[in-house]
């Protein structure tokens, strides 16, 4: 684990760090298509889930004043039209009550969880100057201003919209930037290994690595010695 004595300032990534405790977010939708009563093959979901972030991707479909809930309801539309297009789901199943509830689902996991992660972002905010560097879809302000923890970040920088996505180590040095301090002043907080951890250090800031359950089992069985289990450990590491 590091040492965090020349620790100034901190940059955390959101989607999946702050809002699934660590856990790939196509882990928690597919939840979400279980509480609504539709159990899906793993290559349908899996193709489907990739369906959606391309079309998310190539045209302007989340607008910056959608919330998350806004955000799920149109990327479950486009999942549910690619689940039912390649026969995975019945056309009756293309319903708004069904859509609904699995957004519905996804947007209360990423509210319990950002309210679990609330106690440390306030605690560390109070400590250090944060940023915010998160691959999004042009709306993270919104989500975290509807999430009430847009206040702990002294800004944010979003692939959507500075045109630099992870694992871009160049992302990062905006953030470093924007903090005003050197790399190795400045830690990164971070579920994924290739995506934040290992671009992060390219450029010589510490890193803590949230792990949960990845998107490949290839991600699962990698280990570091800058994993952390949850939030809460950075309180008793840097605090």
């Amino acid at each position: 684990m590091e040492n965090f004595n020349r620790l100034k300032g901190i940059i955390f990534d959101y989607g999946g760090t702050i809002d699934s405790h660590g856990d790939h977010w196509s882990h928690v939708i597919n939840d979400g298509y279980v509480n609504a009563g539709i159990v899906l093959r793993h290559e349908a979901f899996r193709d489907a889930y990739v369906e959606a972030e391309r079309a998310l991707a190539r045209q302007r479909i989340i607008l910056p004043t959608d919330n998350f809930l806004d955000l799920m309801l149109k990327k479950i539309a486009i999942e549910v039209d690619r689940l039912v297009e390649t026969g995975s789901l019945p056309e009756s199943a293309k319903t708004d009550s069904t859509i609904e509830r699995v957004a519905r689902y996804c947007y209360e996991s990423a509210r319990r969880s950002v309210d679990e992660a609330r106690p440390v972002l306030e605690a560390l905010s109070g400590k250090f100057p944060m940023i915010l560097v998160s691959n999004f879809y042009g709306n993270v302000e919104e989500v975290l201003r509807d999430f009430d923890v847009r206040r702990y970040f002294n800004g944010i920088i979003e692939s959507a919209v500075v045109g630099v996505r992870k694992p871009d180590p160049r992302i990062f040095m905006l953030g470093v930037v924007a903090l005003g301090f050197n790399p190795d002043e400045v830690l990164v907080v971070g579920d994924s290994l290739r995506k934040d951890i290992m671009p992060a250090r390219q450029i010589g800031c510490m890193t803590a690595w949230l792990k949960g359950k990845g998107w490949t089992e290839e991600e699962d069985s990698q280990t570091d010695n800058a994993r952390i289990s949850s939030l809460d450990d950075l309180l008793s590491l840097i605090c």
